[in-house]
């Protein structure tokens, strides 16, 4: 119970839902003690009014008043049994309105809890974990802690109510017919929460492979071309009918064990009826009963029944909610160590300073960057060239606060970065990531992301033109209201960029960030756009990424990164006439490029 121990700070804010549920319990079971208690009266009478009504063998007008009051009594307590099913219904129903509507308000605010706790953990938390095993836990684990807040908890205290208080009239009644007809009633607990862990065991299976044949699918719609391409449908249908083997045999299993189930139940209700009849029996012919407290009984035992029978579920709901809750309570753990040391919050004039910055990826162990230090005043450019794997990107990260250095500073304006709020800091910036992503959305709003709720279609219009994606756009049938289909498939791979570029620059940032933003366009298109970003970049820090050296003709300074290391630093000419790693890296491109030509 100890990982649920955190889901108490939620019942206490919902504490009057909660307490409205246990009073609404507590009425709802006194009104199944009186009908019982009623039936065995009228069945007592029933039999008493026959004894004396066969004694009027003369008198027709006797017969007829002594027929009519019995009748009438009957009447009163259908009536009267009929008002109180009525009544406990009303109060099951604001049980359910209480109890399990709390269930679902708490969900809610633990899957608001975990999504925001997501959106402030740092980047290298979503390296390590899979986007799968963050789905799970926001909600196949959250639904099993709503059963544990919900259902369990709602069966766990009608029993803690109901077993007292019915009981404890039983008691009353008649104790050595108490105590043999609750006999069986252990025993079908302890089957029933026997055959439930047969049960969540083999669910947990059917889960794990219903979520591997969901994983095949999806891999399988999102390859789709690969698929088609190299002719692998069948190959791909074949895997799938393993797939689905496993799960129908997982299914079936299940179903056996399933089945098992009521006939369990039944058995030992009927058992335990029996028992009551026969030792209820034997307390009639001695006279120390009426029947109609056997028939009571009898009612009594079925009503403990559902509840002993759900005791069993019960735990097992639990054991699987407190599992769930510890998955989750394992992401909540997590912190964020990103954080501002100021929360400096101002605007930025663009002039960095980079110095002996070194930077190792928590994750992976790769060293990225090794001392490197560099400058770029407010206003200017700075391309960075490398190879893969050179360290350009990392740069870009460590700008972005995605992470933070292990060594070495980053001053922008003086400043340490660490000083700004990271909002503010990251807002100032236009950020064109290496690994596009669209939402599947509108063409408008992707490009007004950043813009927040404020969009401004002219502004959104003039970042399309400038980043060259205008023209695609409106050759569309809905033009910048067409919506992208998920991750942008609808685009073509240099639209998607273009439209990640207009998307950076429609907020006019500070500082612009462009990390290897062109490798999927042409070069005639990345002419185009190198030639609107001209206009862009001025009067605007800008650093481009990129590992085509055409990309650097617009910077003011040129950056070559080779294993993490700067190995040449300064402008085209110059490093073209140093004939270092610069120049041969723009020969061996410019040779490639007349090639393809």
């Amino acid at each position: 119970m100890k990982p649920l121990w955190r889901l108490n700070k939620y019942l206490f804010k919902y504490k009057l839902y909660l307490l409205l549920g246990i009073v609404f319990t507590f009425i709802s079971n006194f009104f199944v003690i009186i009908p019982a208690r009623l039936v065995g009266i009228a069945i007592d009478y029933v039999v008493e009014s026959f004894s004396y009504y066969q004694l009027y063998d003369e008198g027709e007008v006797v017969r007829k008043i002594a027929r009519s009051e019995f009748l009438m009594y009957i009447f009163i307590f259908g009536i009267l049994i009929l008002a109180m099913a009525l009544l406990r219904g009303l109060f099951l129903f604001l049980i359910r309105q209480t109890i399990i509507a709390m269930s679902r308000l708490i969900e809610y605010d633990i899957k608001n809890e975990i999504y925001a706790h997501y959106q402030s953990l740092p980047l290298s938390f979503f390296r390590q974990n899979s986007t799968g095993d963050l789905m799970a836990r926001i909600t196949e684990d959250v639904s099993k802690v709503r059963m544990y807040l919900g259902p369990a908890l709602m069966y766990g205290i009608n029993l803690i109510v109901l077993f007292p208080m019915v009981i404890g009239y039983m008691l009353t009644v008649n104790v050595p017919l108490t105590l043999y007809s609750l006999l069986p009633l252990p025993v079908l607990s302890i089957s029933i929460y026997l055959v439930n862990n047969m049960i969540n065991k083999r669910s947990e299976k059917i889960q794990r492979s219903l979520s591997g044949l969901s994983t095949f699918v999806q891999e399988a719609f999102s390859g789709i071309r690969v698929i088609k391409s190299f002719v692998r449908e069948k190959d791909s249908a074949n895997q799938f009918q393993k797939a689905s083997e496993d799960y129908k045999t997982k299914s079936i299993s299940l179903t056996k064990v399933q089945s098992l189930f009521f006939p369990l139940i039944m058995a030992l209700i009927g058992l335990s009826t029996i028992i009551t009849v026969y030792v209820g029996g034997i307390q009639v012919i001695e006279g120390a009963i009426g029947y109609g407290v056997i028939a009571e009984f009898i009612l009594y035992v079925n009503m403990l029944t559902w509840p002993v029978t759900s005791l069993g579920w019960v735990t097992s709901i639990v054991q699987r909610a407190a599992a769930s809750q510890a998955r989750i309570n394992e992401f909540l753990d997590e912190k964020n160590d990103i954080l501002s040391t100021e929360n400096l919050v101002k605007d930025i004039e663009g002039h960095i300073k980079v110095e002996n910055l070194t930077f190792v990826y928590p994750d992976s162990g790769i060293k990225a960057l090794n001392h490197i230090s560099f400058e770029i005043k407010a206003g200017k450019s700075l391309a960075i060239i490398g190879t893969t794997g050179s360290g350009k990107s990392t740069v870009a990260n460590l700008l972005m606060r995605l992470y933070d250095a292990d060594e070495g500073q980053i001053l922008l304006d003086g400043l340490n970065i660490k000083r700004y709020d990271i909002a503010c800091l990251r807002e100032q910036i236009g950020y064109v990531p290496q690994d596009v992503f669209l939402f599947s959305d509108s063409i408008s709003n992707n490009i007004g992301f950043g813009l927040g709720k404020s969009l401004d279609m002219e502004q959104i219009k003039q970042a399309a033109k400038d980043a060259d994606v205008y023209e695609n756009i409106i050759e569309f049938p809905q033009g910048f209201e067409t919506r992208l289909g998920e991750r942008g498939i609808t685009l073509s791979g240099g639209q998607k960029q273009r439209v990640s570029i207009a998307r950076a620059i429609v907020k006019s940032p500070k500082i612009l960030l462009l990390d290897d933003c062109l490798s999927a366009v042409d070069t005639k298109t990345e002419n185009a756009i190198l030639n609107a970003l001209e206009k862009i970049m001025k009067n605007r820090t800008s650093i481009i990424i990129s590992h085509r050296v055409s990309s650097a003709k617009l910077a003011d300074q040129i950056l070559v990164l080779d294993d993490g290391e700067i190995v040449e630093q300064g402008k085209h000419a110059d490093l073209m006439a140093s004939k270092g790693t610069y120049a041969a890296l723009y020969e061996k491109q410019t040779q490639q490029a007349g090639e393809v030509e």
